[in-house]
């Protein structure tokens, strides 16, 4: 007879690694263990945080298991409590009270006062957990009295309404039992707690790992915690219990009606992420219009602009697709809302430029989000917009990086701080960080740690090789030495803690603390979400990329010193496309400071490809890149396009994927396109392949993904050598390759700043130097090149400097030609002047010449 399994069971109190550093287990580990186990619902109660939720929520529906969505958390004076969302009210009231304790302090840190739960919590379930004092004192007159204290205040706001029983109440007492020695009088206290104030008992796990096995690793994450090594730590527990645990195995620890309890409060709670509804901001359609409509109208009236004469055939059937499919799904409130802020930054005179598949379609053109004309690319637009996939689009915007400030505090206050927060980033253990965490908590000497740590490149992948070890002089059979690569793999992925995405902005019409708890970022006067941005698309919220990129501010710069030495009124579209000088430079490699292609690499580059046309820049971007590289696809490109290979295509679909690309994958959209058209992936399929690669290649399963890609590629007919080669390329391309809609945003800068230096050197070094740091060269660099190409120089001089670097009158010229504009040093090249001490020299400058040094002394001083 098979073995009883034990009672039904629902764990209620489970944290995972997302309580960083106080859990050893993913939320996905805990889910499918809890399934394995045979639990009827699993919680996941992460200290005042819901930053994993969505994680387990994905793998609880996948395997049909319920999951109950809460979170720990300790109050100031001490209460602990286990709070669970029975309804959408109830998370939404949860998520806004972890919301204002995270606000109310430092980012990390929380404070949560008994206050807030003035109104009862409506829609929450609370576990109370006391506090347990071994020894003498556990019966203690003065210890019962404050639980009873404490359990008073939990009865008042969670408990039955007067004239109602104990079971309509919405608080139980949770009992954790570990075999600590002392269980039968823990439960003897709750229960004695129980019969006085009317409260039921309740069996909780306390779970911090999923199995057994993860106990070192708990431990060390304690250590890594309290900053000390193992040895001198405390340890978080006193035993290995806090695990998933057997149902026969919890029925040997636990009263049975405990363990029924458990089924009882997880009934209660009928909550599912799949209830949140996410609405779009409303306020940017005039009254009287739809979204849609509004949506259409600009977008006409912007081609109107962008062709006069009216936009060819092609792009007028691509203009309607699009709008066709963003009404379908419901988007157009989303593009309206990137319009609205790219309208605002165009007004304040802050360059910008939109990227992204669905920023690089022909609406986005229209509405003036990118400056990449449609019909000059065939872009896949559905690599972000996808009828299979129904997640939101997403677009990039990037900013003048010194101006990037004023579009997010107009977002702020546009949206307030409640309807507009930062996406998270998760920051998770990379091979170094982790071998110097690790190395601490096991007690190694520092020198040995940092001599490991140094000796980890990111090409050695997500483990540490024990030849690496053996590189930093140590011996990988050691004791501790296996120790700490054991945990290493095992902490390797694990998340550190949240950090503030780059510039993802999500915004919502209603209050967004209702919907992902907000916390304080590291820098002041921003808040970000609790959620990763991987996290947003997964459940359709909005997010907004606003980032800030460094040759924005240099070319606004550049065409402003144009403009003011020549009064002229150039902008980017007025730069002439397609110029034979241009690329002719381009192809020299004479390249120092041009956007994307300065590096040493890209140079060496630039005279075997010989870009000639724009396209030709859309490949260079994309081709020196480890996706590229480790598929190895540069070479058979260049080796085609010099005509010393022949090219070729397995079928007439393949060719029509890889035609612009001579039969070589360069871009990430063609590897989906291929995936689709030659191994029978559907679009959203295919583009789930390119998401996952990262967490399959951490976790395994990339068999899979081989057996399906070869397998259906073999099924149409195509030989195993070509399948076996476009699964080597998907790899390479998982983590590292370039999309090619990002490829021809970043084209158009490197054209716009490649014709800047051709036919504007001294205003393009000028406005370089004004607008570091950024890029691969140093001033001096920068002016070394200036000065091959013939740009004067002047040295920064007291009476004629401003804190940036201007354009100044160039030696004589032959009679009826325009003097070549001079660069003058500017005062931000003296070293220790301050930004502040020269505006006021300028400023006492611009009343009158300086007369003596002592002049100056006396009216630039502060």
């Amino acid at each position: 007879m098979p073995a009883d399994p034990g009672p039904d069971y629902a764990e209620l109190n489970c944290r995972s690694n997302f309580s960083f550093l106080t859990a050893a287990s993913h939320p996905e580990e805990l889910v499918a263990t809890a399934h394995r186990l045979g639990y009827r619902a699993l919680a996941i109660t992460d200290e005042c945080s819901l930053a994993g939720v969505v994680r387990a929520h994905r793998e609880a529906r996948a395997r049909g298991l319920q999951l109950l969505i809460g979170s720990e958390v300790r109050l100031v004076d001490g209460t602990h409590l286990v709070l669970l969302a029975s309804d959408r009210t109830g998370y939404g009231n949860l998520a806004a009270l972890i919301s204002r304790a995270r606000q109310r302090a430092p980012k990390g840190r929380y404070r949560l006062l008994a206050t807030d739960f003035d109104d009862g919590l409506p829609g929450c379930l609370a576990l109370w957990l006391p506090a347990w004092r071994a020894g003498a004192a556990a019966g203690s007159t003065t210890d019962l009295a404050a639980d009873l204290a404490t359990g008073t205040w939990v009865r008042a706001r969670f408990g039955p309404g007067a004239g109602c029983s104990a079971a309509a109440g919405r608080a139980w007492i949770g009992v954790a039992l570990h075999r600590d020695g002392d269980d039968q009088a823990r439960l003897a206290r709750l229960r004695q707690l129980g019969a006085r104030l009317g409260l039921s008992l309740v069996a909780v796990g306390e779970v911090r790992m999923h199995q057994r096995g993860r106990a070192p690793l708990l431990d060390a994450l304690a250590a890594i915690r309290h900053r000390c090594p193992l040895t001198l730590g405390p340890a978080p527990f006193q035993n290995r219990e806090h695990h998933l645990r057997p149902r026969a195995q919890l029925a040997r620890f636990y009263p049975a009606e405990l363990l029924a309890a458990t089924l009882v409060v997880a009934a209660r709670c009928h909550f599912s992420l799949d209830q949140l509804q996410y609405r779009y901001p409303r306020e940017l359609v005039p009254a009287g219009l739809t979204p849609d409509r509004h949506l259409s109208q600009l977008t006409q009236a912007g081609a109107a602009t962008r062709w006069p004469d009216g936009p060819p055939r092609r792009v007028r059937a691509q203009v309607a697709r699009e709008l066709a499919l963003i009404a379908e799904l419901g988007y157009a409130p989303y593009f309206l809302t990137v319009h609205d802020i790219v309208r605002f930054a165009r007004a304040r005179g802050i360059l910008c430029q939109g990227r992204g598949s669905a920023a690089n379609s022909a609406v986005c053109y229209c509405l003036g989000i990118t400056e990449v004309d449609p019909a000059r690319m065939a872009l896949l637009f559905e690599r972000f917009i996808s009828r299979a996939r129904r997640e939101p689009p997403d677009i990039d915007v990037d900013f003048e990086h010194q101006r990037r400030e004023e579009v997010i505090q107009y977002i702020y206050a546009k949206y307030g701080r409640t309807r507009a927060a930062l996406a998270a980033t998760v920051i998770r253990y990379r091979p170094r960080s982790a071998v110097r965490d690790l190395g601490r908590a096991l007690g190694l000497d520092p020198a040995q740690i940092d001599r490991l740590a140094r000796n980890l490149h990111w090409w050695d992948g997500e483990q540490v090789d024990p030849a690496r070890v053996l590189e930093a002089g140590l011996d990988p059979a050691q004791p501790r030495i296996v120790n700490l690569l054991r945990l290493l793999r095992v902490l390797i992925g694990f998340p550190r803690h949240l950090s503030q995405h780059v510039g993802g902005f999500v915004i919502a019409d209603d209050d967004l603390t209702r919907l992902v708890p907000i916390e304080n970022a590291a820098m002041a006067g921003r808040s970000v979400i609790q959620w990763d941005k991987d996290d947003l698309a997964a459940l359709g919220l909005l997010k907004v990329d606003c980032l800030a990129l460094g040759m924005l501010s240099a070319i606004r710069r550049a065409l402003d010193l144009i403009n003011d030495y020549q009064g002229s009124r150039l902008t980017v579209a007025d730069i002439p496309a397609e110029d034979p000088a241009v690329y002719a430079m381009i192809q020299r490699g004479e390249t120092t400071g041009v956007f994307q292609i300065e590096s040493r690499a890209q140079m060496a580059m630039l005279p075997r490809l010989k870009p000639a046309c724009f396209y030709d820049l859309v490949i260079e971007v994309a081709i020196v890149r480890p996706g590229p590289i480790q598929g190895d696809m540069v070479h058979p490109y260049l080796r085609r396009r010099q005509g010393l290979e022949p090219v070729s295509y397995p079928s007439p679909a393949v060719a029509a994927v890889l035609g612009r690309t001579l039969g070589v994958p360069i871009f990430q959209e063609q590897v989906i396109q291929i995936a689709c058209v030659a191994a029978g992936f559907d679009a959203g399929e295919a583009d789930q392949v390119r998401r996952s690669l990262g967490a399959w290649r951490r976790h395994g399963g990339l068999a899979t993904l081989r057996e399906r890609l070869i397998g259906g590629m073999r099924e149409r007919g195509y030989p195993r050598a070509y399948a076996e080669q476009l699964y080597r390329q998907i790899l390479g391309f998982g983590e590292y390759g370039f999309p090619e809609s990002h490829a021809a945003s970043f084209a158009l800068l490197v054209y716009v700043s490649a014709w800047l230096k051709c036919h504007q050197p001294a205003a393009f070094f000028a406005a370089l130097i004004n607008s570091q740091p950024m890029g691969f060269y140093a001033p001096a660099q920068l002016l070394r090149e200036a000065h091959r190409q013939g740009v004067a120089v002047r040295p920064v001089d007291i009476c004629h400097s401003h804190w940036d670097c201007t354009l100044e009158s160039g030696a004589a010229v032959p009679p009826g030609a325009a003097p070549a504009p001079a660069i003058r040093l500017g005062l931000r090249l003296v070293k220790g002047l301050s930004a502040a001490a020269a505006r006021r020299l300028v400023a006492a400058r611009r009343e009158q010449p300086w007369q003596s040094l002592a002049d100056l002394q006396a009216r630039a001083a502060p």
